[in-house]
């Protein structure tokens, strides 16, 4: 066996070949397979994410139908605004039950909203603060809705001391912005019709 520059040129060929192939065949095709494989698997993520949703699709309709039915609860707190007056009445009464004395009420104007409107109240009330308490307790258990922002409450401090004082040791005063809530003439009437 002799080698000679043409047996050496084709085993110099021979094994080019291959390692030709190793750089321009394989690596670039192990590279897009690579790749494939993290699309795959970012493909297989997003349909486990959405088998997830769309197994949640019958909970989601569920929490439709309990929002909307929260939804209606709510309306039927709202009193139609002729009725804001009856509430007016039953917090006179609830304050008036609980030995507070209400010093002034001052209407605020009317801050309309998506389906109802607020009538801010600015109240000052003045009386023992275990009254006030009872009367927090009482508006709370009200079947309407109401909310009570900027309270400040202060110990009345009596002037004169023994049987002459004018306030009886734990007199607080308390002024506050009481909102009703209520559903606008228009909509109740529009409402009752339909």
């Amino acid at each position: 066996m002799r080698f000679g520059f043409r047996e050496l040129i084709f085993f110099a060929v021979l094994l080019a070949v291959p390692v030709m192939s190793l750089f321009y065949v394989f690596k670039p095709r192990n590279g897009e397979i690579e790749s494939a494989l993290r699309e795959i698997d970012v493909k297989r993520g997003r349909l486990a994410n959405l088998a997830e949703i769309t197994s949640k699709i019958d909970d989601l309709e569920l929490m439709i139908m309990e929002g909307r039915e929260s939804i209606k609860l709510v309306v039927e707190k709202l009193p139609s605004e002729k009725a804001v007056d009856d509430i007016l009445k039953q917090v006179w009464q609830i304050a008036d039950g609980n030995m507070l004395a209400v010093k002034s009420i001052k209407s605020e104007k009317t801050v309309p909203a998506a389906e109802y409107m607020e009538l801010p109240l600015r109240m000052s009330l003045e009386g023992e603060f275990d009254g006030f308490y009872r009367f927090l307790l009482e508006l709370e258990a009200l079947s309407r809705i109401t909310r009570i922002h900027e309270l400040k409450i202060r110990r009345m401090v009596p002037q004169r001391t023994g049987h002459n004082a004018e306030f009886r040791p734990g007199t607080m005063r308390a002024d506050f912005i009481l909102s009703i809530y209520y559903e606008p003439e228009s909509q109740s009437t529009s409402r009752s019709a339909g």
